[in-house]
């Protein structure tokens, strides 16, 4: 009788219908092109203009990619893309930038022209961290819309590009709990 009173301690075991992309926790293993990846960080975006981005850093060996997904009007989008220095930008566009506070409207990455499509300015919270971190993004896309190329500012000097592209749900298998 007594048992009745007492809290149930909550089942930390993951259910089947845990296991799929949008519920992907660090210690995750997925598999993505015949690779598997581990979930090493789960981040998130809130953006000025509203809406989220989820992103996981998925580690197989030395390859670090970000799988992100952003919600509008009821359907998700994912991508995925991975970290470049700004020094892979033909000019200097971080100084383009210091100097006229926007980046320029097409910028060549790795021989691929880009344009630009929008900008916001987000906050960037890290693993389970509630410290924010200001930044603001422009967007590029090259012309087949097929690989996306954001310029991130953190702070006055303080650039990250990452290159992408946008993957399906269906494409992650095999995912499993870990950790």
């Amino acid at each position: 009788m007594f048992d009745f009173f007492k809290k149930k301690k909550k089942d930390e075991t993951p259910q089947l219908e845990d296991l799929v992309l949008s519920k992907l926790r660090p210690g995750y293993l997925v598999e993505y092109d015949l690779k598997t990846y581990s979930v090493s960080v789960q981040n998130r975006y809130e953006w000025e203009e509203g809406g989220v981005t989820d992103e996981w850093e998925l580690r197989e060996g030395e390859d670090i990619w970000f799988l992100e997904r952003t919600e509008e009007d009821g359907y998700a989008e994912w991508s995925l893309c991975q970290k470049l220095s700004i020094d892979e930008l033909e000019g200097d566009i971080a100084k383009h930038i210091i100097e006229k506070e926007d980046p320029p409207e097409t910028i060549v990455c790795r021989g691929t022209t880009s344009h630009f499509e929008c900008d916001d300015v987000g906050q960037f919270f890290r693993g389970d961290s509630t410290e924010e971190m200001h930044f603001v993004a422009w967007d590029f896309e090259d012309e087949s819309e097929q690989k996306y190329l954001t310029i991130e500012q953190w702070g006055e000097t303080k650039f990250d590009i990452t290159l992408g592209f946008p993957v399906e749900e269906y494409q992650f298998t095999n995912i499993l709990p870990g950790g």
